[in-house]
Parts: C-alpha cells; sequence; structure tokens
C-alpha cells in the first residue's frame, strides 16, 4: 500500500466531509497514521471514525496487513501544507525562525514561497530615552523559517 492508493481510495470521502489531508506517514510495519484538517471549523471525533471506516472499506484486510490511526492536526504541531496557513490569516501564530528567533505575530498572508508576519518588537527609538512598540510587517521566504504553528492563548 503506498500514499498514492490511500488519496485515491479516500480523497473524495474526505473532501466531502469538508476536510482535508494534512500528512500520511506509513511505517516500514504498515501502520498508518492519517492526519486530516477541517477547511473552516474543527475535525470532529465523527470525522475521524467515520473516514477511518471508509478506508477500512476501501482495503481488504485479508491482502494488506496494516494499522491504522486517524487524527487531527494538533495544535502544538507545525503547519505541514499552505492550506493550514491560509486557514490561520488574521490569526495569531508562533514562528520560530531559523537561527533560533521565535516570535508571536498575526499570519498577514502565506503562500508556497513566504509568509507574511505583523508583529511588535520594544525597539531603541531615536530622541526617546525608553525602548517602545514598534510593528513590523516583514515577509520570510520559507526558507528562513523553521515551524509555524497556531498560537494558543490561555485566559
Amino acid at each position: 500500500m503506498n500514499i498514492s492508493e490511500i488519496i485515491d481510495a479516500i480523497g473524495a470521502e474526505i473532501v466531502a466531509r469538508g476536510l482535508y489531508i494534512v500528512d500520511i506517514n506509513i511505517s516500514k510495519d504498515n501502520d498508518i497514521e492519517l492526519t486530516i484538517e477541517s477547511e473552516d471549523g474543527v475535525v470532529e471525533l465523527d470525522d475521524c471514525v467515520a473516514v477511518s471506516r471508509f478506508f477500512e472499506s476501501c482495503f481488504d484486510r485479508e491482502k494488506e496487513d496494516y494499522s491504522l490511526t486517524v487524527t487531527s492536526a494538533g495544535l502544538d504541531q507545525p503547519f505541514k501544507v499552505l492550506k493550514q496557513y491560509l486557514k490561520a490569516v488574521g490569526k495569531k501564530v508562533e514562528v520560530q525562525l531559523k537561527g533560533g528567533k521565535k516570535m508571536v505575530a498575526v499570519l498577514e498572508a502565506a503562500d508556497e514561497e513566504s509568509v507574511t508576519l505583523k508583529y511588535t518588537v520594544k525597539e531603541s527609538v531615536e530622541g526617546k530615552k525608553k525602548k517602545e512598540l514598534v510593528e513590523h510587517v516583514d515577509r520570510f521566504t520559507m526558507d528562513q523559517v523553521n515551524a509555524v504553528r497556531p498560537f494558543v492563548e490561555f485566559n
């Protein structure tokens, strides 16, 4: 069983449920982990169960020896596909740049090559004694970014 067979078999079912595939991992022991995300909401347990059942209806357990886990993309997991970035436009994200710099920013835009982030930092301002918050909007290419993930705020 390979990734293209899996996508061919379950692609329409996933799309019909308003979902998309974020990642598929297949171990050498045929342990399959399918990570899905919702186009405009959250992935419900019922979605994972339905996708799992549909998957199992497409593959014969007598011919294919596998284990299957269907999961949603976790809030602590970095984005892997462009749809995740696009869904997060206008929202706060946690960004780790290459070189170790971390920041919380609003994701202003995203495409295959880059992300545009709006963030504030305390900086020295000419003519001022104290550092002040200065807002920046910068574009970072994907090769400058290690990870972008949802920012979870606890009030």
